[in-house]
């Protein structure tokens, strides 16, 4: 079965918005630590590190697909239309049952109608 793995990204001007939210909106306080101040001078070599990964790990059978983070409506929508593709190419079927299994279901619901009415 194939796999398929989602990452987001987010532009600079995005998550400098983000992280101003934080700041700025008390009811996003709770999720500000003062290490993401910091950190964001290491993105250069995160997003480094992310493409890495994603190409040593990037497979015919196991695709990545890298959904930009900016419009939450967009990520949803790429998101949605990778799992639309990805169980498209399952090709999932109901199972079929064998001649003599669908006889004998046939003949349970008969004796079910039969009860019925007696």
């Amino acid at each position: 079965m194939a796999k398929r793995r989602a990452e987001t990204r987010g532009s600079d001007a995005e998550r400098r918005k983000r992280v101003s939210a934080r700041i700025d909106e008390p009811k996003k306080h709770r999720t500000f630590s003062s290490s993401d101040i910091a950190e964001r001078a290491h993105w250069d070599d995160y997003q480094k590190a992310y493409e890495e990964a994603i190409r040593a790990t990037a497979a015919p059978h196991a695709p990545w697909y890298v959904v930009p983070a900016d419009n939450k409506w967009f990520s949803r929508l790429v998101v949605a239309a990778a799992l639309i593709v990805t169980m498209d190419d399952l090709d999932l079927a109901y199972p079929t049952q064998p001649p003599e299994e669908k006889a004998k279901r046939d003949d349970a619901c008969k004796a079910l109608v039969a009860e019925k009415k007696g």
